[in-house]
């Protein structure tokens, strides 16, 4: 009785609130997609501070636009959150190895954690791997 309740499709509440939940950050990674690709002078004064190249700033963009729509597919949504978990894992490494202060280092794991939050809610699936 349990597999078929960890199975059984999400409804009600529970869908529209890891919709919610699953929206903010993929609203913010759109958002930084999108200033990545227009290259405005902080995102300029970023990559140099990362030490990266300003031309990887387009195609970072265009990874992280395809990456949140795979995301947000539902059929394919735990994949784009796996491969989006590994794009916000690159972004810790990178902040770690130029020293930065906790608050950059963190913060992509504070938008990593509302999309395996949200998907948990609104996907059977994730909710069976963890058996609640």
């Amino acid at each position: 009785m349990q597999a078929a309740t960890a199975l059984a499709p999400a409804h009600g509440q529970r869908l529209w609130a890891g919709r919610i939940v699953s929206a903010i950050p993929a609203l913010f990674l759109v958002l930084d997609a999108a200033m990545h690709i227009a290259k405005p002078d902080p995102v300029a004064q970023a990559f140099a501070q990362l030490g990266f190249p300003l031309g990887l700033a387009v195609p970072l963009g265009i990874i992280e636009l395809l990456l949140v729509a795979i995301y947000v597919v539902p059929r394919t949504s735990a994949l784009g959150a796996i491969l989006l978990t590994g794009y916000l894992g690159g972004a810790v490494a990178s902040h770690v190895r130029v020293g930065d202060p906790a608050f950059p280092v963190i913060f992509p794991i504070l938008v990593g954690a509302p999309l395996w939050g949200g998907l948990f809610l609104r996907d059977a699936r994730v909710r069976a791997l963890v058996n609640w």
